[in-house]
């Protein structure tokens, strides 16, 4: 037998990720591909699987511990085990967000030092300072002026890890400036009034949100409503639903609105795009990736369908439960929740008539779809029962006027109404 650490594959850009379980003890027989410790990043969790079988001779992590691409983390005795070579250094798609790389619900952002105009942060250079920080993060802070007194640990004890340091400058730099109606929210002390229960928030949900809150002070957002009939496409669905249930496909309205979404983007560019950093450019991009917002229990998750408009309404139904599984199970890979083009964000299944979605910058627009239902509708003679479906377009208004997104909402209608279109 030979004793051979398991190493954290590669995990993106993403750094000190959280080991929020421990899945094998000492002693414990693995087979391979059987799940050793799940990590947690800012936007998703993931399993670490066995590169092969073995037994369990040391965990060499901790819960609460937090790992990097290449750190050991289980040792075991392996009668044919080949030692896997270092992890590359994984290549980063362009971007757009999130979900999606930086959106959503998202992926953590590159720190660049920069002047904050309202702050003045105090350099701390470690020596006697209170805190509780490895030397690396206590270098990190003097590059970026930061005091870390004033920076909240999230490790292990209330250790301070690097993503602390990056989320305290980018909290610093996002801070809108002090003006009249901008003054922040006062504390309050709830327990004066009653019985209360404090739950922290899970990474995922708590980057979520600073993710929205960035998206919601710098886009300008403008929502167009309206309604698609889709009878005729529910009629379809309804035909073909043994035949895909035969092939093991579970056939939902989502890949018929993906599917429709791309058809309609590449008749309306601008949609399909991201604005450049000093808003003087729109990015056209030429690849339909498209974010399917999920819920899990530990927040909202962007998945990304890549390459969409390659995919047939049964590759789209597969590709979308499998990721949809995979995020609720903690088992999304990094390529899989960055490089969205535009986002598809349903409701349909819990209800509803209509929502504001928030876009998922740096995308410029984001689609709403809430619960299909059946109403009467005046066809010129007669009121007829008709299947419609209620759809919210979020868009940027600094990249897209109204008339372009009444176009192009108008189009999507008119393509979920009558989906021979999709073949045109």
């Amino acid at each position: 037998m030979s004793a051979m650490d398991v190493l954290i594959p590669d995990i993106g850009d993403a750094e000190d990720v959280e080991v929020i379980e421990i899945c094998v003890g000492v002693g414990d027989s693995v087979g391979e591909n059987d799940a050793l410790i799940v990590i947690e990043s800012d936007k998703a969790s993931m399993e670490v699987p066995a590169p092969f079988a073995g037994t369990v001779t040391e965990v060499l992590v901790a819960l609460g511990d937090h790992v990097n691409t290449g750190d050991p983390i289980i040792r075991v005795d392996a009668a044919e085990a080949v030692a896997a070579p270092p992890p590359e250094p994984m290549q980063t798609p362009a971007a757009p967000v999130a979900v999606a790389e930086d959106a959503s619900p998202a992926t953590p952002e590159p720190v660049v030092a920069a002047p904050a105009p309202a702050v003045e942060p105090r350099v701390v250079d470690g020596v006697g300072a209170k805190v509780y920080a490895g030397p690396a993060v206590r270098r990190l802070a003097r590059e970026l002026g930061v005091d870390l007194t004033a920076v909240p640990g999230t490790g292990a004890n209330g250790r301070i890890v690097k993503d602390d340091v990056k989320t305290f400058v980018k909290k610093v730099l996002n801070a809108p400036p002090t003006a009249p109606g901008l003054a922040p929210m006062p504390e309050i002390d709830f327990s004066r009034f009653g019985k209360i229960d404090t739950v922290p928030l899970s990474r995922i949900r708590a980057r979520g949100a600073a993710n929205l809150h960035r998206s919601w002070q710098h886009v300008v957002h403008v929502t167009q409503h309206d309604e698609a009939d889709v009878t005729d496409l529910e009629a379809f669905r309804a035909a073909v639903r043994d035949e895909a249930s035969g092939l093991g496909i579970k056939l939902t309205p989502l890949p018929f609105i993906v599917k429709a979404s791309v058809h309609v983007l590449k008749r309306h560019p601008p949609f399909n795009a991201s604005l450049d950093a000093a808003v003087t450019s729109l990015i056209l991009k030429r690849y339909y990736n498209i974010g399917m917002a999920v819920d899990t229990d530990d927040g909202l998750v962007v998945p990304v369908i890549r390459n969409a408009d390659a995919l047939g309404i049964y590759e789209l139904a597969e590709e979308s439960t499998r990721l949809a599984a995979a995020a609720r199970e903690g088992k999304l890979k990094p390529d899989e929740i960055q490089g969205a083009s535009f986002t598809v964000s349903s409701l349909g299944a819990i209800g509803g008539t209509g929502f504001t979605p928030v876009v998922n910058a740096p995308e410029v627009a984001i689609l709403g779809v809430a619960r299909l239902a059946t109403r009467p509708v005046w066809d010129g003679t007669a009121f007829r029962p008709r299947e419609m479906l209620p759809l919210s377009l979020s868009y940027d208004h600094r990249a897209i006027n109204g008339a372009e997104a009444g176009r192009f909402v108008t189009d999507l209608v008119a393509t979920l109404g009558d989906i021979r279109r999709l073949a045109l």
